[in-house]
């Protein structure tokens, strides 16, 4: 391959988020090798063999609607423990040059025209950035903050229809994440949903993907508390022991916290995980779960699960588990693997869902597998036909 056919850009939707950020200290730490890849999947042995973009082929830009320097949100994360200022020291000046190539994204409260316009820029703003920087391929990944659910409407199943709903200044017809991932695909980059939001879920949008032939994945990153369930439910499967209840309680901070902490926006996540239990468990159960914004934790989420079960006899039986970690720190690493075998898998020709990266995700596109152990044999099996 090429040297330019490995040179990648990875174009982040809320770039300057936590997550983002977290991914742009990440890369330039391994870059300058003050970092090891702990976290980064696409690092492991049995992945050496495989086409992929190294650390110093992928260049970062993205959107976002806010106009913190990336810089100072760094400077944040670093004092709530995400990563250490050392680290922060090393990779500042580059953080200079990813700020840089941050550009606005669309803000439905603030955008005046029509939706058609407000996505022709973005799609512009990606083919500069990979114009300017002698990209083969930008692979756009969408970490902003999580989105109410979106009402489904006639033009979100015809791309006729929706296009024309576009050009009409009076209406929204799509939500942001959707938006921009229309935006991606119009300016021929394969598109990743890491959060929970509708984007590219729509069948207009993915029957436009099959047409320009272009990869996309998702949705919503298994970061933590689904992790481990995804691991914990095939056990109790596996020995025939019945779950009566999965309960859990989730407890974050930052502005992860803040986001989720508004109930029309937390809805998206809670249908999420609630999709992934029932499918490990191959029942429904009574699963309630609440997630709380807790402004104390910061940048820590901590996750409590009580898991009701029955065994031989009718005895009943309880698991108990806390998971505390940085969000941010668990998913930085997953998007920076999301971009290499996306782009990997783009340089490979194909296009539609990408199902084997249904292993990074809590509802995966593509796929109804979540047992970890299967997600995980799967996207090895698929890694070594790039």
């Amino acid at each position: 391959m090429s040297e330019r056919a490995m040179r990648t850009g990875l174009w982040l939707v809320g770039a300057r988020g936590s997550v983002a950020t977290t991914a742009a200290v990440g890369l330039l730490a391994l870059r300058a090798g003050v970092a090891g890849p702990t976290g980064c999947v696409s690092e492991l042995p049995a992945f050496a063999s495989v086409p992929l973009p190294a650390w110093d082929d992928i260049v970062l830009g993205g959107h976002d609607i806010v106009h913190t320097p990336l810089e100072k949100r760094a400077d944040q994360l670093a004092d709530a423990g995400v990563f250490s200022h050392a680290v922060l020291s090393a990779v500042r000046p580059g953080l200079t040059s990813v700020d840089a190539e941050i550009r606005d994204g669309y803000h439905p409260a603030t955008h005046t025209g029509s939706q058609a316009s407000a996505g022709k820029r973005l799609s512009e703003d990606i083919r500069s950035f990979a114009t300017r920087h002698n990209l083969e391929r930008v692979v756009v990944v969408n970490v902003s903050s999580t989105e109410a659910p979106t009402p489904e409407l006639p033009e979100h199943a015809d791309l006729g229809l929706l296009e024309a709903a576009l050009e009409d200044p009076a209406r929204a017809v799509l939500p942001p994440s959707s938006l921009m991932a229309y935006a991606a695909l119009r300016a021929g980059s394969p598109y990743v949903e890491f959060t929970p939001s509708a984007g590219i879920s729509m069948s207009a949008l993915r029957g436009l993907a099959a047409d320009l032939g272009l990869p996309y994945a998702g949705s919503d990153g298994k970061t933590g508390e689904t992790l481990l369930r995804t691991v914990l439910a095939p056990m109790f499967t596996s020995r025939a022991l019945r779950v009566r209840s999965w309960s859990g309680t989730n407890l974050l901070g930052g502005g992860d916290g803040e986001t989720l902490g508004d109930p029309t926006k937390v809805n998206s996540k809670l249908e999420s995980k609630g999709r992934g239990l029932a499918a490990l468990l191959g029942e429904e159960v009574t699963a309630p779960l609440h997630i709380d914004n807790v402004p104390d934790l910061g940048e820590t989420k901590t996750a409590w699960d009580n898991v009701s079960f029955e065994g031989f006899l009718g005895a009943r039986m309880n698991l108990q588990f806390t998971w505390t970690g940085y969000d941010s720190a668990l998913a930085a690493p997953l998007v920076l693997d999301l971009a290499r075998f996306t782009a990997a898998a783009h340089a490979a020709g194909q296009s539609g869902p990408l199902s084997a990266l249904g292993f990074f995700f809590k509802d995966p596109m593509g796929s109804d597998e979540h047992r970890f152990a299967e997600q995980t044999r799967l996207l090895h099996e698929w890694a070594g036909t790039l």
